[in-house]
């Protein structure tokens, strides 16, 4: 298929400084928890977004010294030349199929505790570190001032020497100490580096002196700018300073990267945002210099893209999340195949990664993060040698891509779903206020397999036991699922921890609390006691059997008999407080506490019929008794 003549100007060479991308995709920076310690995985992941179409591939932040450790944080690193050859194979990787490459440069300022490297996090001024480490951040002297514009000229060399084609200084998400700098939040020096705006913008413009100096004219400088906090006058606002800053660098960098700041304004999900939500903030860029723009907004339509290029908004689509869902997301729209796109959907796991320091995973794209370990491909599969039918049960997110694959590697698929609908929860989640986007889950799957010969698709087909085996297909793939509690249990799969609030004005008008037992309960302890607090009364915990958790008793009135209020009757009784619990090793065990209080809060281990619980040893549930059953060749209902 060719291309729709519509978005022909999605494919417009636009020159950066002293360098050239082939069109107007352009991923920006975002980590992907692959960093420097996954060097061959992050190489192949940048790789297979060039090959994708994107005509510039950034890295995630590369630190660029040891006082910018976000260890455990997995990303890019250029602490020295022993950090070239992870960033030689990303460059690689992309020039391999013609894109340009792009690295961003970050001090992190008070954003890191170094626990790696163990040094102290340095500051515009004396602060504790953004972090939930008990470490303050100093205030850098000139000698440190001096010593930072150095460590961005080595890391630019660096950079250059890696064979990256355009250098980013990172401004952005109140996560470098550029933007540290400029933030009356975080600089109340009353130096030359502080008070002022001119006086906050120093460091910014003589770092990029640095920098420019450092790279020449064969690489493209680039700047990572927050335009507006959505903090009010209390931080950068796209009318306010975010303005000033843009109008006073102007025609310095070759390219201008504008966001909003923190990142979770930034990488807004579907169920607040829709697709171009920061234009509002953005729009004012193009107005005040004539370098290209790139911004994001969660772009996954070619009409979306090709209107703000028209309306003068940015230059460069900028895409994070739209990239992870779909690599080939440009190719498909060169190619005229739009309806192949798959849409991000805004759910954020692929942030979730970023949190938990781990490699990234996305809803749509199974693929991503594999692309080195398992050689998985987000368009091609192996065809099967001697392919044999399969049969899929469960028409669910599971299902539809077991299907999917199956049917793209030329094995004969039948897809069966017990309901009326396709997409399992996802059909219900859609429906849900703000998560419409979730359906692209079920619809580009279902949009794929319609195109399938080889698959056949049916719905209210529920399946027993007998029925599989009757068929007698070869390969039967079970993706039924599961069901949502909704009796309030959590992890803890036997009981729950039931906080029940005796008596107070604040609190005993709420439903009862239910949390998971254990370590849940321990937590729930803990809630209570900061909210009593903030009431000004007195909580503490009281120990049972030597472990710090168990009860948590509110001391009213100093002196005051416990009160246990009766359900239903609305009378007090003066008694002690009785709960009975299990030690570690599943023994019972009866205490009881007295203690003057005017509250008390009772936590009760419960399974979800409401009755106490204390399982028998040996005792197996009726589930694992079905389960193993099952497994024995009962014959079950399945679908």
């Amino acid at each position: 298929m060719s291309r729709d003549p519509r978005f022909d100007i999605l494919f417009e060479p636009v020159k950066i400084g002293p360098v050239t991308a082939r069109n107007r995709f352009y991923q920006v920076p975002h980590c992907s928890g692959m960093g420097y310690r996954y060097p061959n995985a992050e190489a192949h992941l940048r790789g297979m977004k060039a090959e994708g179409g994107w005509a510039v591939v950034s890295t995630q932040e590369a630190e660029i010294h040891p006082t910018s450790d976000l260890t455990p944080a997995n990303e890019a690193r250029l602490w020295d030349d022993g950090d070239l050859p992870a960033l030689n194979a990303v460059t690689e990787r992309i020039h391999a199929h013609g894109s340009l490459a792009a690295i961003q440069l970050v001090h992190n300022g008070l954003h890191v505790a170094n626990r790696f490297s163990r040094m102290i996090p340095l500051a515009p001024s004396h602060a504790i570190s953004d972090s939930l480490d008990p470490v303050q951040a100093r205030a850098m002297d000139k000698t440190d001032i001096a010593d930072m514009r150095g460590w961005y000229r080595s890391a630019a060399l660096r950079a250059k020497r890696a064979g990256f084609d355009i250098v980013y200084l990172y401004a952005g998400h109140d996560m470098s100490v550029l933007q540290h700098f400029l933030s009356r939040r975080h600089n109340d020096r009353s130096d030359e580096y502080g008070g002022s705006f001119e006086n906050r913008l120093r460091l910014f413009r003589e770092i990029l002196d640095d920098v420019r100096e450092a790279i020449g004219d064969s690489c493209a400088l680039a700047v990572r700018l927050a335009v507006d906090e959505l903090m009010g006058p209390s931080g950068i606002t796209c009318e306010g300073e975010g303005k000033d800053i843009i109008s006073a660098l102007a025609e310095f960098p070759d390219l201008s990267d504008v966001n909003l700041s923190a990142w979770s304004n930034d990488s807004q999900t579907a169920r607040f945002s829709e697709e171009g939500y920061q234009e509002p903030y953005i729009r004012f860029v193009k107005s005040v210099t004539t370098k290209p723009v790139v911004g994001v907004g969660r772009y996954t339509s070619p009409d979306s893209m090709v209107r703000v290029v028209k309306q003068g908004i940015v230059d460069f689509i900028g895409a994070a999340r739209p990239s992870i869902a779909d690599p080939y997301l440009p190719k498909k729209i060169e190619e005229g195949r739009i309806d192949d796109i798959r849409e991000c959907i805004g759910c954020n796991i692929c942030t979730s990664g970023d949190n938990t320091n781990v490699p990234m995973r996305c809803t749509q794209n199974p693929t991503i993060g594999e692309e080195w370990r398992k050689s998985w491909h987000p368009e091609t599969i192996a065809i099967s040698v001697a392919p044999e039918p399969a049969l899929i049960i469960g028409g669910g997110p599971a299902g539809l891509e077991a299907a999917r694959a199956l049917a793209q590697r030329g094995v004969d698929v039948v897809l069966a779903e017990g309901s009326g609908e396709w997409g399992g929860r996802v059909a219900r989640e859609c429906r849900l206020p703000g998560l419409s986007t979730w359906g692209r889950v079920r619809d580009w799957r279902i949009g794929q397999l319609s195109t399938r010969v080889n698959a056949g698709l049916y719905l209210h087909s529920r399946l027993s036991a007998s029925d599989v085996l009757q068929y007698g297909i070869p390969h039967v793939a079970i993706a039924t699922g599961a069901r949502w509690r909704i009796d309030g249990v959590g992890r803890t799969p036997q009981s729950t921890t039931r906080v029940s609030l005796a008596r107070h004005p604040r609190l005993s008008r709420h439903h009862p609390f239910r949390w998971a037992a254990g370590g849940a309960g321990r937590w729930t302890c803990h809630r209570l006691r900061r909210r009593l607090l903030l009431y000004g009364q007195r909580a503490r915990r009281t120990a049972r059997q030597g472990r710090p958790h168990g009860h948590l008793h509110h001391a009213g009135i100093p002196g005051r008999p416990l009160e246990q209020k009766h359900a239903g009757t609305g009378t007090c009784s003066k008694a002690p407080h009785r709960t009975r619990g299990r030690d570690r090793h599943g023994h019972g065990s009866c205490r009881t506490h007295e203690r003057s209080a005017g509250t008390v809060v009772r936590l009760q281990r419960q399974d979800p019929s409401g009755r106490l619980r204390h399982p028998r040893p040996g005792h197996c549930p009726p589930a694992l008794r079905n389960s193993v059953a099952g497994a024995q060749g009962t014959r079950r209902r399945v679908g």
